[in-house]
């Protein structure tokens, strides 16, 4: 039912798109690189026979529709947009998958009762403006027009980089679905963690996505002269950057559940020889948990307070993004995991640690996502693996799962 040739060459075709020579991937979006990869999926979407648009965010849709047109569609969906040297299955192994499904279907002659589509969100990584999400905000009608705003490091908006690819960048609330058109959302992709490799099972069945949360914190101090500027006379922003990034480590562990990252920081004016006067950084909070979220922002930011009141130094926090926990559907979880078993492939029930576009979709309908092994639970680099023969246990679970969805 699934051609797993035909498959595992769409991801390494795929794969050469944005290609960097150490082998990873470099594919923003909005770029020509993004853009080669929607021309290429475009193609394959048309080939497994199905009604193609774009939508005024950019998101790639492919529609086959079902015995009964007006039913609610039963969704796939991930994203084609990499991080920067990322790998070639974060994204790019849902969305061929989906395609996968439906090319089945056409060549089995399998028809369903409800209307299914494949989406290929629009940046979802956010690492070009730091907004991430964007086509499944859009579609899911929470994407605001101030979001557009946002600049890239060259000060390019991303409502100008919407323009360069042909999009109007005020019509982005035509993008947005209605809940009653809309069934379930259902989301394959890599685990990007080591749980499953060290079950040794190839497949996860999610019980939901950690919240995210991400900060742009500002420390301004005063530039001086690092050798006639005495220690207990000194502003030094850095200095108190660094207990702060300390706090976000400290806090993070005690929680036992949560992570905390920053990923960012540049010190300004940059010299050897100078007490760098202003720092900006960023930090990203994730947990499962709303209540632990919560309680752990207040006290990094109450701390990072404290420290800066001590030093004599400003601080300024501007929020980048804020995304709650996304529980997935009981009744899709169960359906994910039949068909697992139907398949005779054991699955494992686990949280997903990492955001994804269903963490926005939840808000139109219910969801489910499938999880694949990764190899050493490497994700965001070049040696991100997945073995072919995952990947199609992966594209085998969501192929049942979506015929029993879409009855």
């Amino acid at each position: 039912m699934i051609n797993a040739d035909r498959l595992w060459k769409n991801l390494l075709d795929i794969g050469e798109i944005g290609k960097n020579p150490d082998g990873g991937i470099t594919r923003l979006a909005f770029t020509k690189e993004d853009r080669q990869a929607i021309k290429m999926v475009e193609a394959l979407m048309k080939e497994a026979g199905l009604a193609v648009h774009e939508d005024e965010v950019g998101n790639l849709i492919g529609r086959k529709e079902g015995e009964d047109s007006n039913a609610p569609a039963v969704l796939i969906g991930s994203h084609l947009d990499s991080v920067f040297n990322g790998g070639i299955f974060d994204g790019s192994l849902g969305v061929l998958a989906g395609i996968e499904v439906l090319q089945s279907m056409k060549e089995n002659g399998i028809s369903t009762k409800h209307p299914i589509e494949v989406y290929v969100f629009r940046d979802e990584e956010g690492c070009r403006f730091n907004f991430s999400l964007l086509g499944s905000r859009g579609m899911s009608g929470t994407l605001k027009l101030e979001n557009l705003e946002y600049r890239d490091n060259e000060g390019i908006s991303l409502a100008k980089a919407m323009k360069s690819c042909g999009m109007n960048p005020k019509e982005f609330f035509k993008a947005s679905r209605r809940p009653d058109e809309i069934k379930a959302y259902l989301e394959l992709h890599v685990e990007q963690g080591k749980v499953l490799e060290c079950e040794n099972l190839q497949v996860g069945v999610v019980t939901g996505i950690a919240s995210s949360l991400r900060l742009m914190v500002t420390v301004t101090g005063k530039a001086d002269h690092a050798g006639a500027t005495p220690m207990n006379l000194r502003f030094d922003a850095l200095a108190a950057a660094a207990q702060i990034i300390g706090v976000v480590e400290k806090e993070t562990r005690a929680t036992k559940s949560a992570v905390g990252t920053v990923g960012q920081i540049h010190a300004y004016p940059g010299g050897i020889n100078i007490i760098p006067g202003r720092v900006e950084f960023t930090v990203d909070l994730r947990d499962v948990s709303i209540k632990v979220a919560q309680q752990l922002e207040k006290s990094i930011l109450s701390q990072a307070e404290d420290i800066c009141t001590q030093r004599g130094l400003k601080l300024e926090v501007d929020f980048l993004q804020r995304v709650p926990p996304a529980p997935c559907s009981p009744e899709i979880i169960d359906t994910i995991a039949e068909s697992c078993r139907e398949l005779g492939i054991k699955e494992l029930h686990l949280p997903s640690g990492a955001g994804h576009d269903a963490m926005q979709v939840v808000n139109l309908c219910p969801i489910g996502m499938i999880f694949v092994r990764s190899q050493n639970g490497i994700s965001h680099h070049p040696a991100e693996w997945s073995t072919p023969e995952d990947c199609t246990a992966g594209a085998k679970v969501l192929y049942q799962t979506v015929l029993k969805l879409a009855e």
